[in-house]
C-alpha cells in the first residue's frame, strides 16, 4: 500500500498492484480496493498468471469502453478469475477451454465469499 502511494505521487492517478496468490489491490488518492485471488485447491503453474489478469482486465475494460470505479473493480475481479485458470496447468492449456458459463460462476461464487 506504501509503494502504491508513492507510486500515486509520480503522477498516475491510479495504481493496481498485482500481489499473486493474495490477489490485486487498487489505490487512488480517494480509494482503495482488494481484490482477492480466487481459492484454488491445487495450483499446477503460477506463470503468466499476472499476464493473464491484466490482459483480461484490460480486455474487459475495452469490451465495455468504461473506466469508471465500478468498472475498474469489476475487471479487477475478472483478472483474478482468469488468472485463477491460468495457474491449473500449464502455459495457456486450461484457458484454451475455458468457458465463459465458468468464467460467470467463478465470478459470482467470489463476489459471494466476499460478500458481509
Amino acid at each position: 500500500m506504501r509503494a502504491a502511494r508513492t507510486i500515486l505521487r509520480y503522477g498516475p492517478e491510479r495504481v493496481i498492484v498485482k500481489k499473486g496468490e493474495h490477489g490485486a489491490i487498487s489505490v487512488t488518492e480517494s480509494s482503495f480496493f482488494n481484490a482477492p485471488a480466487y481459492p484454488l485447491t491445487q495450483v499446477v503453474d503460477p506463470t503468466g498468471a499476472g499476464d493473464s489478469f491484466a490482459g483480461s482486465m484490460m480486455g474487459y475494460l475495452a469490451s465495455i469502453e468504461d473506466t469508471s470505479e465500478k468498472s475498474i473493480r469489476s475487471a479487477m475481479v475478472y483478472g483474478t478469475i482468469i488468472a485463477s485458470f491460468n495457474i491449473e496447468d500449464f502455459s495457456i492449456n486450461r484457458e484454451r477451454n475455458v468457458q465463459f458459463s465458468e468464467i460467470s460462476s467463478r465470478y459470482h461464487e467470489l463476489q459471494e465469499a466476499v460478500r458481509f
